[in-house]
């Protein structure tokens, strides 16, 4: 069996769906469907369970999977809103949480591959998996970095003979994040606010940058599924990776490139609201040497590839 936690989210139904491409079924979905509209991303799916967050880890805890044989974890659940301020509600689902699920992969010898996030980085300028790099400029950030830190310190304290690996993931975009409203990634709104208003709205010059000049690097969710699938079967690789193309694109180009594949719209700026200045990341890059060191060869779709990817799902699926 496999586990997905979050695997009714944006890059769990993902994984769930590539496993399903590739024959296997037996998966336990764990997630929290209070939003309800999140189930529309598993009804295409074949899963063999599904369990409630709160339940599964009663479940960890109590040792009633102890005798389950499991191929795999995915630990894609987390709170992931950069928004949200609740440092204790944070800590319990993105830390404390994980350290549960660590500690269970571990005692049943199985991989375990887990999201963590380019937020680890904050404010720097430099995106290299080094302490020296990691400055998060809010309460999600620091909850992944923390446990970042954690998978290591017990990596260097314990000889686990199974794969874990913590992803760094930059700017992910694709098919299956309808569910997520502000938290959805930028490619995903824009193209909405395209559709239904003909208008892109993009950041006026901030942070040294021109008008819509801000850049991000924008990875499509099927290469994110492709290394955590890789890391899963590697047998034994261990560590913190970046996960993203290792190249920057603008604003200006996503929104430029939606209209073109849209045949409509425009581009209009604004300013930068106050309350985002300080906690704007305006430039970000993975350097994914690490990942590429330990074997991973695959290359990863342009920027346009991954539009016209996403812009085809979604016709595909009438919206």
């Amino acid at each position: 069996m496999y586990i997905v936690t979050g695997g009714a989210g944006f890059i769990g139904a993902n994984l769930v769906a590539a496993l399903n491409r590739r024959g296997d079924t037996n998966i336990l979905v764990v997630d929290d469907l209070k939003q309800g509209d999140k189930f529309l991303n598993l009804r295409d799916l074949v899963i063999a369970d599904y369990m409630d967050l709160s339940e599964f880890r009663e479940h960890v805890r109590s040792g009633r999977l102890r005798n389950t044989r499991i191929r795999g974890i995915f630990h894609q659940g987390a709170c992931s809103d950069t928004m949200e301020y609740d440092g204790r509600y944070m800590m319990d689902n993105n830390y404390t949480c994980s350290k549960e699920l660590f500690h269970f992969a571990m005692e049943q010898n199985t991989p375990f591959i887990y999201a963590s996030s380019a937020a680890t980085y904050g404010g720097s300028r430099i995106f290299t998996e080094h302490p020296d790099n990691e400055k998060p400029l809010n309460v999600y950030g620091y909850s992944k970095l923390l446990f970042d830190r954690y998978v290591q310190h017990q990596l260097q304290l314990t000889r686990c003979t199974a794969p874990v690996a913590g992803l760094r993931y930059f700017n992910v975009y694709g098919p299956r994040e309808e569910h997520k409203g502000r938290m959805a990634s930028m490619i995903h709104q824009m193209h909405q606010h395209i559709l239904t208003g003909g208008v892109v709205k993009l950041f006026s010059g901030s942070g040294g940058y021109g008008d819509g000049e801000q850049r991000r690097d924008f990875i499509y969710v099927e290469d994110v599924v492709k290394v955590n699938l890789f890391l899963s079967d590697s047998g034994s690789v261990q560590g913190i990776f970046n996960v993203g193309t290792g190249a920057s694109r603008s604003f200006n180009d996503v929104a430029r490139t939606l209209i073109a594949g849209l045949g409509r719209g425009e581009i209009r700026y604004v300013p930068m609201p106050e309350v985002l200045r300080e906690k704007y990341q305006s430039f970000t890059q993975a350097d994914v040497s690490r990942l590429r060191a330990v074997g991973y060869d695959a290359p990863f779709h342009t920027l346009e590839e991954g539009i016209g990817g996403f812009v085809a799902a979604r016709e595909r699926a009438g919206s």
